[in-house]
């Protein structure tokens, strides 16, 4: 087929509603980025479109077949500048193949070599920017900006949408706020079934009748693992069992450290390191409090909004895409972050609770998140910067040319 054929058959597809939508991101693993990417990939496929994932692969490739969406495996992870470059025309042929009308980048090093392909193939490019990235330079400041070319940056919260107002020279009238959302599908006290609790708090081997203080979140530095582990030692005095789940995604220094230090603090016996789980739902019904402490500010922090909509207590740091999500006092106690004495008298607050405070804490924290964070609202809102984009192409196409005045001293019908 001719590269003139694909073009029409996009632009008539484009047209119909159904678009053909390529993602890029640096790899498929347990994320907020890559979790919201596979939801918006279903519903591109859903309404009738064709839904892409470029990455280099990962675990998470399997929930993206089965959302009936095609994976391509590229070095999309790498920030070699060779292979950063080679990708280009990795992504042009990819685009071509498949006559990809919008390609919408979620990480700051496939969007480089992504935006260069859109610009060589004529495709509309897009870009979620999924965090407050640092910069120390120059160069790191122009590495960052990346994310803020597409004719359309979504911001997955207020707090980012500042950070890019007030870092980056961007018009805010391209800027759209699109709130992370939960699958309530999945995330509903009422769905998960006693059995999967008891299952894993077995698997577990937790105590029964004991309070869990759960932080669910990968095992980074970012995540606040060593806030909540010292906070620990301020609470000595009450009968509790902390879970710390989450993948190391192979980081495994970062896990020695936090069991020496548990070793340290002599909290062997309180301190559990699972792994990854599969099954949060089941995670978040055995939590009697869900702790985000994050030291940096999460651009969302979706772990926040999942625990509401299952009736758990937050204990989270105040600042960031936290603040947004929950209602101080009401659904959540906020401390200082980095402050773990602080953090200690959340928990405390938190557990303190007595039955018909818990009761209304659930039922407000559950009506708050399905009323804010929907995972189709969110998805609906994408399609929609995605048919905003589509439209406006159309409408400049269809502009008829401007009239040019005849040249001074020549007859116009000449």
């Amino acid at each position: 087929m001719t590269k003139r054929a694909k073009t029409i058959i996009r632009d008539t597809a484009a047209k119909d509603g159904r678009p053909v939508v390529l993602q890029v991101l640096p790899r498929l693993v347990a994320g907020g980025a890559e979790r919201g990417a596979i939801d918006i990939a279903a519903a591109v496929t859903k309404t009738g479109g064709t839904a892409l994932i470029a990455s280099q692969g990962g675990a998470m490739e399997r929930e993206l077949t089965r959302a009936g969406a095609t994976h391509i495996t590229l070095p999309l992870a790498s920030k070699n500048p060779v292979v950063m470059y080679r990708n280009i025309a990795r992504l042009a042929r990819v685009i071509e193949t498949y006559g990809v009308d919008i390609v919408h980048a979620h990480s700051r090093a496939p969007a480089c070599s992504a935006a260069a392909a859109a610009r060589r193939t004529g495709s509309h490019f897009i870009t979620t920017f999924h965090g407050a990235y640092k910069f120390s330079s120059g160069i790191k400041r122009r590495y960052n900006a990346i994310m803020v070319t597409g004719e359309r940056v979504i911001a997955n919260s207020d707090f980012i949408a500042r950070h890019i107002r007030e870092n980056y020279k961007v018009d805010p009238a391209r800027v759209r706020v699109i709130h992370r959302g939960v699958d309530f599908d999945r995330f509903d006290p009422e769905k998960v079934s006693a059995e999967r609790v008891i299952q894993l708090a077995n698997r577990w081997r937790l105590p029964d009748g004991v309070p869990i203080v759960m932080l669910p979140g990968r095992l980074t530095r970012l995540k606040g693992h060593v806030d909540l582990i010292e906070a620990l030692t301020y609470l000595r005095d009450l009968d509790l069992h902390c879970v710390l789940v989450g993948s190391d995604a192979g980081r495994d220094t970062y896990k020695g450290e936090l069991e020496r230090l548990v070793a340290r603090r002599d909290l062997v016996s309180r301190v559990y390191l699972p792994g990854n789980c599969d099954d949060m739902p089941a995670v978040y019904m055995l939590a009697d409090v869900v702790v985000c402490a994050s030291v940096d500010p999460e651009a969302f922090g979706r772990v926040v909004s999942e625990g509401q909509a299952m009736g758990c207590p937050i204990v989270a740091s105040d600042h960031g895409g936290v603040r947004e999500q929950v209602i101080e006092g009401r659904t959540a106690f906020l401390f200082p972050p980095g402050e773990r004495k602080a953090l200690a008298d959340a928990i405390r607050r938190a557990l303190s609770l007595d039955e018909a405070e818990r009761e209304r804490l659930a039922h407000d924290a559950h009506a708050h998140a399905r009323a804010n964070f929907s995972k189709d609202e969110m998805c609906a809102a994408t399609l929609a910067v995605y048919r905003e984009i589509l439209r406006a192409a159309d409408a400049r196409s269809a502009r008829p040319a401007p009239a040019h005045p005849a040249p001074t001293g020549t007859p116009a019908g000449s």
